[in-house]
């Protein structure tokens, strides 16, 4: 991917001294109900790559959600971007979130834009101008395979290619941390290789990626990625590897 270009080792160096999120000891429940996460503690790094996994009613869809600040935790300390997330001002989220891309397991395309339009939509909210953002967009529509799809809306599409607009849509613009709830569910074998590669790609650049997913074969497909296992709302080895940064970034130079 052309338009995703490459930082500078330096630039890496320094981002690896800072953590992306810190979770420690956070609990969630909602409303007056038990605990849906309870004594969650583990660091991401920049450049690391996650996938968690876990039962269905593990607490995944929870974790995530805490990730890309749709929640608040009920207790612990959360930290993202260098800053506590608990006590941040409501007016500032908006500003967090830019930061972060999302990949919703029901997909949350705009009904009434175009996939192009759905795909350059973080691209226009940073105000990136239009001659500029035409390109990565036209470049991202083929990458995934939806050239011929650009100017249909999201009803006319098939599961398969509502899932892989919503993926553009959210890598489009770089985030710092990207979460995906089972982003590979709607496609084949193939594409789901090819999403995951795009994953990857974003990745070895600096981004922190998170991906929930039920199908432990994808495992396998990324290099030095860790994996964060929910049983029953907690972490099943909350103290490991995920205490510890990842290998370092190689990038070119």
């Amino acid at each position: 991917m052309n338009s995703l270009c490459p930082v500078t080792p330096f630039v890496a160096f320094v981002a690896l001294m800072q953590s992306v999120v810190e979770f420690d000891n956070v609990g969630l429940r909602y409303g007056a109900g038990v605990e849906t996460l309870t004594d969650i503690s583990f660091t991401l790094y920049p450049g690391s790559f996650h996938f968690l996994t876990g039962a269905s009613g593990a607490g995944k869809t929870s974790l995530l959600k805490l990730l890309y600040l749709a929640h608040r935790p009920s207790r612990g300390a959360m930290r993202m971007f260098g800053h506590d997330t608990i006590t941040l001002p409501r007016d500032r989220l908006p500003g967090f979130r830019r930061r972060i891309g999302v990949v919703f397991q029901d997909f949350r395309l705009v009904v009434h834009l175009s996939t192009f339009d759905n795909i350059a939509l973080p691209l226009r909210i940073a105000g990136v101008q239009e001659k500029d953002l035409r390109g990565p967009v036209t470049e991202m529509l083929a990458w995934i395979g939806l050239t011929e799809r650009a100017d249909a809306r999201p009803a006319t599409l098939s599961g398969g290619e509502q899932q892989r607009g919503a993926i553009a849509r959210a890598v489009i613009g770089r985030p710092e941390l990207l979460v995906a709830d089972e982003p590979t569910g709607n496609v084949d074998p193939e594409m789901a290789r090819r999403l995951l590669q795009l994953f990857a790609a974003l990745n070895k650049l600096g981004t922190t990626v998170v991906v929930a997913t039920h199908d432990i074969h994808l495992l396998q497909e990324i290099e030095g990625a860790q994996m964060m296992r929910l049983d029953k709302g907690r972490l099943s080895d909350p103290t490991g590897s995920l205490r510890h940064p990842p290998r370092p970034l190689v990038l070119d130079n």
